[in-house]
């Protein structure tokens, strides 16, 4: 189930409003120039699964995605457990380029600063969720994660993320707490 929690950045421990509803949801956050949808694929690919055996398999969802809305870039999030070597995506960031994060299997959590408040949409398989440029974002994908998402941007310079040093991030619940 898809869930949107709203924080204060004054109490990062308990969320003001949580949605489960898939159209509240996507009206809350369109209010704040953030796209939210289902665009559910009927192919059937584990995390942990070669990268190049996804795109091969998602290629049609990914055409489709990458046309419609006029991006160039692919980068895949594939975890299946804990690695250690990995960057740590709860480090808040920015890209350069609009964002398209799309759930091919299993969940995430991805935290946006919007306005005065950050809101976390836990995301799932089918969900679709667009991302203006420069907006402050982390991601969150649990103790024992199990995502396979594609990240489109824009172009490759936007696959390169800005970290900004702000380490409040980790002050919010994560997909495990809620």
């Amino acid at each position: 189930m898809s869930i949107l929690s709203v924080f204060n950045p004054s109490s990062p421990g308990q969320p003001n409003k949580v949605l489960t509803h898939h159209d509240d949801i996507a009206a809350t956050l369109a209010e704040h120039g953030v796209h939210f949808a289902r665009q559910p694929a009927d192919v059937r690919i584990r995390p942990g699964t070669p990268d190049d055996q996804v795109l091969d398999a998602w290629r049609e969802p990914l055409d489709q995605l990458l046309t419609a809305n006029g991006f160039s870039a692919v980068s895949l999030l594939n975890q299946e457990g804990a690695v250690e070597s990995q960057i740590d995506l709860r480090d808040e960031h920015v890209h350069s380029s609009d964002e398209l994060f799309a759930v091919i299997s299993g969940r995430a959590q991805v935290a946006l600063r919007l306005g005065e408040f950050v809101f976390t949409v836990v995301c799932e398989k089918g969900d679709v969720l667009y991302v203006p440029a420069q907006t402050r974002r982390w991601i969150d994908l649990g103790d024992s994660p199990f995502c396979l998402a594609a990240r489109l941007f824009r172009d490759q310079q936007g696959v390169q993320a800005q970290f900004t040093g702000d380490l409040a991030a980790r002050e919010f619940l994560g997909m495990d707490e809620l």
